[in-house]
């Protein structure tokens, strides 16, 4: 078994307009590094769940109108669900996170 993801190594692929990522997938979980720049708008919200550390610059999240900062070195878990609905935007010209999510 090759334990490794070695991102280096993979595409960066397009989500959004000010937003990409790269993408492994190992039994049933999906591991990303995904970057945000201060172009990004996310239009709808997201009620997928997440789990991810900020790497580099400043991430805010809107929880329906409470909204939450983090900086390198936070991570943050968010539930799946309406209830956890959010929208991503980057305080910086640009933000990196380690993202792992379920399949």
């Amino acid at each position: 078994m090759n334990a490794k993801i070695d991102f280096d190594q993979l595409e960066w692929l397009a989500a959004a307009p000010g937003a990409r990522f790269k993408v492994a997938e190992r039994d049933g979980t999906r591991v990303r590094l995904l970057e945000f720049t201060d172009q990004f708008v996310e239009t709808d919200w997201c009620r997928k769940g997440h789990t991810a550390v900020v790497l580099e610059g400043t991430l805010e999240l809107d929880f329906d109108g409470r909204r939450e900062r983090f900086a390198p070195g936070h991570a943050f878990h968010i539930a799946p669900g309406e209830a956890s609905r959010h929208k991503a935007a980057a305080l910086s010209e640009r933000v990196l996170l380690f993202v792992v999510e379920p399949i």
